[in-house]
């Protein structure tokens, strides 16, 4: 890119941050609109602005190519805030590129590999953070971002702040992560924060920040490897696998998706496809019900 182009890519892509700011969009929302701004740059050659709509094209041929679905389908959502809120072009995306629906199914691990991973984990910090993740269901920043405030051990539950969408909600505290959160925040003693950043002790308990997403997800991989799990495991792969598992122990959907925060419980009923001891308890409590009725009845015309 020409200097004079690159000077105007950092303006627009200035106002672009500025835009998704004052629209209350959240950090990873960000992250991933300006990713798409900065694809459409770089693989363009040229500002946004000056990119025609053949060109705009022919990125998203390369880029479903050597992405998944999911990238496109995020990208095209990127550029399209972009082109209406920074360049005021409206232009008629479906045209340009119309991704398929992805329906694809989250991986799960079953019970026992998770109790394999937590005892992989050497570090009391990343077993700490993988027990609050995996007890109470929640995602990869909500259990990053707890603070000391939000744990209320009378009423055994846990206050989320800002989850997705910016909604708070309460989870359940299972008495054991109330045991384990203690007795790590008791090695480090922060003020403010459960999980703080720092290799020790003494920086943990000085820490501004908490630990890093990055340091988790590959931890979190490492170990699952250590522990011979095949299956690909990130951070959410434990809320995916709390839900399940309390499926199959007999939940019903509606305290899941309180649990979960989801707002439709269409999200939720996802984990019913990932479970077959759920079906299996579908038909036992099926039959158990039919059971108790009379075996005979008399039949009138």
């Amino acid at each position: 890119m020409k200097p004079s182009d690159q000077r105007r890519f950092d303006a627009q892509y200035k106002k672009l941050l500025t835009a998704l700011k004052l629209n209350d969009f959240s950090k990873t929302t960000i992250n991933i609109y300006a990713r798409a701004v900065r694809r459409l740059a770089e693989n363009t050659g040229c500002p946004p602005d000056r990119v025609t709509k053949e060109q705009c094209r022919e990125h998203f041929s390369a880029l479903i190519d050597s992405h998944s679905w999911s990238t496109v389908i995020a990208d095209r959502a990127g550029l399209a805030f972009f082109f209406k809120n920074v360049i005021n072009k409206h232009w008629d995306w479906g045209k340009i590129v119309k991704p398929k629906r992805v329906q694809s199914l989250p991986d799960v691990i079953s019970y026992d590999q998770v109790a394999r991973l937590l005892t992989a984990t050497r570090e009391q910090r990343y077993q700490s953070y993988f027990m609050c993740t995996y007890s109470m269901g929640l995602r990869l920043t909500e259990s990053l971002g707890l603070e000391v405030g939000d744990i209320d051990a009378e009423q055994m539950r846990v206050h989320v702040r800002l989850g997705k969408g910016r909604k708070d909600r309460y989870v359940i505290l299972p008495q054991q992560a109330l045991i384990i959160l203690r007795r790590y925040w008791a090695t480090h003693r922060h003020p403010r924060f459960i999980f703080p950043a720092g290799k020790n002790a003494a920086e943990r308990f000085r820490a501004v920040k908490t630990m890093s997403e990055s340091g988790v997800q590959r931890t979190i991989r490492l170990i699952a490897r250590d522990a011979k799990i095949s299956t690909k495991v990130t951070t959410h792969t434990l809320r995916h696998c709390y839900a399940t598992h309390l499926l199959e122990r007999g939940l019903s959907l509606r305290h899941i998706q309180q649990q979960l925060g989801h707002e439709s419980i269409k999200t939720t009923l996802v984990y019913t496809k990932l479970t077959e001891p759920a079906e299996q308890l579908a038909i036992t409590v099926i039959n158990e019900m039919i059971d108790q009725l009379p075996s005979k009845l008399d039949a009138r015309d």
